[in-house]
């Protein structure tokens, strides 16, 4: 038993099992609060709710409550180990939720493979919450349970594996392109990895200018092209008129490349193969496509990003997920719209070139951070991020017409934002 997985064990097990627990937010301390907490005193706010559903965000939980969701067939990086596994994972996203964004979670591992039982599953279990965050479902039903969900549920459907990511890259690669002085519509862009993850990456990156005719997208069996046997509907849109097969051949002039996919499956010879100031993410988790050492060591002109956290440049979904949500559930949305991803996606590219504040320098040990090839996207721990990116979800909600309590006040909104959070730093 390595050092990590002594103390991950641990920290899981001691001093209480898990990670999260449910804590009682009114005083149950006499027999004055149980009539009131439960019979008969809840029989009123039951009553209100019955007459007017929209009385639930007033009387109870819901307003401030997302399900985190996953059957377990797609977890981190080990693939299908079933529902109970993925348990950690989801009292993690709990965790996070609650630590950056005050959100309450309960966390729910369905043991149901079928996409159409899962659906109704879901589906049912949507009145008790305010919005329903999926996660670690495998691709490609994962597209399917979550389109038919947006359809179903009046709150906010959102796959985290597949859309939070890209909102960081997107992020990310807008900095990037500046720095290195090219024009998104210019690049020409490789993506490893054809699931969940890199078919909404690669959306992503051509809604913010990134020409789709310049996108490779390889998986397993190499290039996406046009012709190719056994490719999804959603790889379909991503295969290209080329004669290139592999990865390797892919990669040769590239300006960009997106990693989603397997780790050391990328040789300092591809890396040499690509245009001038390349920018590389190499995501695969927790060996990424090619280590930031021997990336750095090939080409001293690149811009590199992993999804690790003792390298510059992590590209971590926790930028997205909690402050995406939070504006969301502030305006009561009925669903995330892609203007409300892609307003988050320019609120963290805004954030990372302000100055650093001196609290993120402290979780970081007394680092520090300026805009440039090295720090491309805001840390998770910088507490400004909340009210740049929740508020620019709540505005795009607003504009989108999504939103059934539109904010007037922003400023008093970032206000409470800020002061809400205040309590876990």
């Amino acid at each position: 038993m390595d050092e990590l997985e002594k103390k991950s064990l641990e920290y899981h097990a001691y001093p209480t099992a898990g990670k999260v627990s449910v804590v009682p937010s009114k005083p149950c301390l006499n027999a004055a609060d149980l009539a009131l907490a439960y019979t008969p005193g809840v029989a009123k706010p039951v009553l209100k709710i019955w007459e007017d559903p929209e009385d639930a965000y007033k009387y109870t939980s819901k307003g401030n409550l997302v399900a985190v969701i996953s059957n377990g067939t797609a977890i981190l990086g080990l693939g299908d180990r079933g529902a109970l596994a993925s348990k950690p994972v989801m009292e993690g996203k709990g965790v996070l939720f609650k630590r950056f964004a005050d959100i309450d979670v309960f966390d729910i591992e369905i043991d149901e493979k079928d996409p159409d039982k899962l659906i109704d599953i879901i589906a049912s279990l949507s009145p008790t919450f305010g919005g329903i965050n999926l996660e670690d479902i495998k691709g490609p039903e994962c597209f399917k349970i979550e389109k038919a969900l947006i359809d179903r549920c009046p709150i906010p459907v959102f796959h985290d594996d597949q859309h939070g990511t890209a909102i960081i890259v997107a992020a990310g690669l807008m900095n990037a392109a500046e720095i290195v002085g090219k024009n998104l519509g210019d690049l020409k862009v490789v993506v490893s990895g054809a699931g969940a993850a890199g078919i909404s990456c690669a959306k992503m990156l051509v809604a913010v200018g990134v020409d789709i005719k310049n996108l490779l997208m390889c998986d397993i069996d190499g290039v996406l092209y046009s012709g190719r046997e056994n490719l999804t509907e959603e790889q379909k849109i991503f295969a290209r008129d080329t004669d290139r097969r592999t990865l390797k051949e892919a990669m040769v002039g590239a300006d960009v490349f997106l990693g989603v996919s397997a780790a050391n499956i990328v040789s300092e010879e591809m890396l040499k193969s690509m245009n001038d100031n390349p920018i590389v993410f190499a995501m695969a988790n927790p060996d990424p496509e090619i280590t930031y050492e021997k990336a750095t060591a090939a080409r001293s002109d690149l811009i590199m990003a992993t999804g690790r956290s003792d390298y510059p440049n992590q590209i971590n979904n926790v930028l997205g997920f909690p402050f995406i949500f939070r504006g969301a559930l502030d305006v009561r949305a009925t669903k995330i719209t892609e203007n409300m991803k892609m307003a988050a996606a320019k609120a963290l590219a805004a954030l990372a070139k302000e100055p650093v504040c001196e609290e993120v320098k402290k979780a970081y040990g007394g680092a520090d951070f300026s805009f440039g090839r090295n720090y491309i996207v805001p840390k998770p721990f910088d507490p400004r991020v909340i009210e740049y990116e929740a508020v620019a979800v709540a505005k795009a909600a607003c504009e989108d017409g999504v939103a059934k309590k539109p904010i007037s006040d922003w400023e008093a909104y970032r206000e409470s934002l800020v002061d809400r959070v205040k309590k876990y730093r």
